[in-house]
């Protein structure tokens, strides 16, 4: 089975974002222990997946709201 970007995308997009807001949150509840690297990416494991089912969901979602908005600027 060949991979498609539609596939790829929302994979790859929840990847970056879950690393980044796992980091951030990460820090801001916890401040930067011994530990935080262990406890980020505890978090990062647990969201990434999540992240990526709600991507394929979101990505759709996204583009037709943004279609929506932007025909009006189009006039």
């Amino acid at each position: 089975m060949r991979l498609k970007p539609h596939h790829v995308m929302p994979v790859m997009m929840s990847a970056i974002m879950a690393f980044v807001m796992t980091a951030v949150i990460t820090l801001l509840n916890l401040g930067l222990t011994p530990d935080f690297l262990t406890r980020w990416m505890h978090a990062f494991l647990l969201a990434w997946p999540i992240a990526a089912v709600a991507a394929f969901f979101a990505i759709p979602l996204a583009q037709r709201a943004t279609r929506f908005i932007t025909a009006f600027g189009s006039d």
